[in-house]
């Protein structure tokens, strides 16, 4: 089976790496171009071609896929099926049904459910308990096509997205591996997805970020979770930007009167309790502007905090270097 691979970042390695290491013919890899990154704004391969390239892969790099020579040439490399995990750009029907077996997604979500770009980042922000990976059968809609296998995966209440990344993407590929088998012995049976009951997982903003002392505790905590590691979730302490990086709920503390976002208790041994619209949250890893990220002990030993200190201050928000 002559296989053709589209991915860009860390999550699509997993399943390039699954088709190598059990010996799948990967006629080419398809990946974004490079991008620039870091202070010297370099320009960077992605994890894809970083990958391929080490396997000693062919690499193609289109700025659009829907470009008539870069069919021509997706034509040339005669694949039977074309496997997409991640990739970044929508793929036309000259691409979906080029291959005999047509094109396969590698998708982090419990399809129908969040559908699109950031459905890993979503599910934790909005506080599901359960996640997984599909593997869809590419159609002109965005992750609307049939489903071929489906596996749950639990969040636990501390997930960072980081970790149920990692997760996902090594599933990924075991359930690639399975789903490419069925295919090729002819035993898959496609299902349809229930469009009722389908969500869009948007692409993240800058105001995704932004944290909003006014809401709960339990929901501040999902959204920092679900920001960790990239791209973070942020406040402001003064006029310098604040990303906050590990919370917790607090339940053994006094009700008390604060307006959201004010510092309630800032101490070594506790962390810094921070009053929001319903409940305390304990910052407990944080990293100011131009800073390295710190625990709260290491954090107050540099830049003491007072009782009624404020976070969330918005004129900040366009400064927003170092962090």
């Amino acid at each position: 089976m002559r296989i053709v691979f589209m991915g860009t970042p860390d999550f699509a390695v997993s399943s390039l790496q699954a088709l190598l290491q059990n010996n799948y013919e990967v006629v080419a890899v398809i990946t974004q171009p490079d991008k620039p990154g870091g202070r010297g704004k370099k320009l960077r391969p992605s994890p894809v071609k970083v990958a391929a390239q080490a396997a000693g892969l062919a690499v193609y790099q289109p700025e659009k896929v829907r470009e008539p020579a870069f069919i021509e040439v997706l034509r040339g490399l005669d694949p039977d099926i074309i496997v997409v995990a991640a990739f970044g750009q929508i793929l036309p029907a000259e691409i979906l049904y080029l291959p005999q077996y047509g094109c396969i997604n590698v998708h982090a979500s419990l399809l129908p459910a969040y559908r699109g770009a950031a459905p890993i980042h979503r599910a934790i922000i909005n506080g599901e308990r359960q996640t997984g990976v599909t593997i869809m059968q590419m159609d002109k809609g965005l992750d609307t096509g049939a489903m071929l296998l489906q596996v749950q995966v639990p969040i636990g209440s501390d997930d960072t997205v980081g970790v149920v990344h990692d997760r996902l993407a090594t599933l990924g590929g075991h359930l690639l591996l399975e789903a490419l088998q069925l295919i090729k012995n002819g035993r898959m049976q496609p299902v349809p997805q229930d469009d009722s009951r389908s969500c869009y997982a948007a692409m993240l903003t800058r105001e995704d970020e932004i944290i909003r002392w006014g809401l709960d505790a339990a929901t501040i905590k999902n959204q920092v979770r679900g920001l960790n590691p990239f791209p973070g979730a942020r406040t402001f302490l003064g006029d310098k930007l604040l990303k906050i990086w590990q919370v917790s709920v607090v339940r053994d503390y006094p009700a008390g009167t604060a307006e959201p976002g004010r510092v309630v208790e800032a101490r070594s041994d506790r962390g810094i309790l921070v009053q929001t619209g319903g409940g305390l949250l304990s910052i407990e890893e944080l990293q100011l502007q131009g800073k390295k990220r710190m625990n709260a002990a290491e954090f107050l030993r540099g830049h003491p905090m007072d009782a009624g200190s404020r976070l969330g201050e918005r004129q900040a928000l366009a400064s927003d270097g170092g962090v």
